[in-house]
């Protein structure tokens, strides 16, 4: 099919993107060469002009890729000589920065819309997202690169995390950066994969069903593991059965391929998923059908034993254990020494608002602020409940994508750090303030900050947790 649009020329052939740039006048004459999937020849003769049009399929833009292996999506942080990706959000449109990050150093700009920009620079393509991600689909097809993929409800950052740490005791190992596990940062993952890379751990978040089963289609894992299942989106999901459904999504797309599933044996709906699949490879404290690792006591990080090494670690929790296991299962798997698991576990140390340990004005912290629900809350009230110290001061915040169980949720947490023993319980944000629990509840932080100027605290233990939105990070500027 050809059409015109806006002085270009647009292809589709065989189900592929193909795109032209250059002039488009009156009389036109096309010379075209099909061979396979791959259009070879393009020429336009333009009032008597022949000009040469560039053109696109996927394999070829990856050419381009390989010899500008960088990908770039943001002008602020352009990398030089990389392919820019003109992607479009609520309140942004990458195609009317096309010609910027061309200036600021990009060797291209894939673009589907009409932008600014040297002609043979710009490649225009009928949707730039969907670009990204068979770019990426197709990357990852060419590479013999062993990929682990990760989902999870809780968790699933810091098993990733560790995982990576100890794989990359033996080999060049990438992983996703951050939390970059949706639609736009499994592509960008993917396309993080260079010719000496060995493995891969590839995160995978959802907050809908399909999802998971579309990135694990992109990623292609050889391998997966999902952390646990928990209350997590539940306004995308319905149910603690939809999130199930739902992120299993991956072990239906590995048993499929006849992949090899890692679990935690003692989790029992991992057990139940996995029931009757041979390829799966589990961990355990105590069943012998499965590798045995040992917790040993989180007061408060958690140590653990492998094979008559004891491991300590630098993570809060016992519901950091499991994190671990997994990661020192795989290393093993991948016939890493134990030694070496266990640098890599004692070496790793949390980050970015995840079960951080500060100091402050004498107050010891635990900050768990990076993202909550009600599966996690729990599990962070319970073991801040356990750990030793006195003065434990506990301020939550809002969960976000609860749906129509937000109200109950969060009465279920109030009511549960209430019953603590805690010195006091601060709520703040919509949902917790009208928790009736008798707790101190705040709309804001403004409302808070005025609280505390007026009530400040002495020497406290403080554990601070709440879901992204609530920047609950913003508290340690308050004591």
């Amino acid at each position: 099919m050809l059409r015109r649009d806006a002085g270009n020329l647009f292809f589709s052939y065989s189900g592929k993107a193909i795109l032209t740039t250059g002039c488009l006048k009156k009389s036109i004459f096309i010379a075209i060469r099909a061979v396979g999937n791959h259009i070879s020849v393009v020429q336009i003769r333009c009032n008597s002009e022949i000009q040469e049009v560039l053109h696109m399929t996927i394999e070829s833009l990856h050419k381009l890729f390989l010899q500008h292996p960088g990908v770039s999506t943001d002008t602020r942080s352009i990398l030089p000589n990389s392919i820019f990706f003109a992607l479009k959000g609520a309140n942004f449109n990458g195609n009317s920065f096309a010609l910027s990050a061309l200036e600021k150093g990009a060797a291209y700009a894939v673009v589907d819309e009409v932008a600014n920009g040297p002609k043979d620079r710009i490649l225009r393509v009928p949707e730039v997202l969907e670009t990204l991600q068979q770019l990426a689909s197709f990357h990852r097809q060419q590479t013999a690169v062993r990929i682990i993929g990760i989902t999870g409800s809780n968790g699933k950052t810091t098993t990733k995390e560790l995982i990576h740490a100890v794989l990359s005791e033996k080999y060049r190992t990438i992983a996703t950066k951050g939390n970059l596990n949706n639609h736009i940062g499994v592509p960008l993952t993917l396309l993080s994969i260079q010719e000496d890379t060995e493995m891969a751990v590839v995160e995978m978040g959802a907050n809908h069903p399909g999802e998971i089963a579309f990135l694990s289609g992109l990623a292609q894992p050889d391998f997966g593991y999902i952390s646990n299942f928990g209350k997590a989106h539940l306004e995308g999901f319905g149910s603690i059965e939809g999130v199930i459904k739902a992120k299993t999504e991956l072990y239906r797309d590995l048993i499929a391929r006849d992949k090899a599933v890692f679990l935690n044996a003692d989790d029992a709906i991992q057990r139940e998923q996995l029931q009757g699949y041979a390829k799966k490879i589990g961990f355990s404290e105590d069943n012998p059908q499965y590798f045995n690792i040992k917790f040993l006591g989180a007061q408060p990080n958690v140590s653990l034993e492998l094979e008559g090494s004891e491991i300590n670690t630098q993570l809060v929790g016992h519901y950091n254990f499991s994190n671990c296991g997994a990661a020192a299962l795989i290393g093993k798997y991948f016939n890493i020494p134990v030694a070496a698991i266990k640098h890599a576990l004692e070496n790793y140390k949390p980050k970015n608002n995840r079960s951080q340990r500060l100091s402050k004005n004498g107050h010891q912290i635990l900050l768990d602020a990076y993202n909550a629900n009600p599966t996690s809350m729990r599990a962070a009230l319970e073991n801040f409940d356990r750990m030793e110290g006195t003065n434990k001061v506990v301020f939550l915040g809002d969960m976000f994508e609860l749906g129509t169980t937000a109200a109950d949720e969060h009465q279920e947490i109030a009511t549960l750090a209430k019953g603590m023993k805690f010195q006091k319980v601060f709520l703040i944000g919509e949902h917790f303030i009208k928790a009736a629990t008798g707790a101190s509840g705040f709309t804001g932080m403004d409302a808070l900050a005025g609280y505390l100027k007026l009530h400040p605290l002495k020497e406290s233990n403080i554990l601070i947790k709440g879901s992204r939105g609530m920047a609950m990070e913003r508290i340690l500027e308050l004591l």
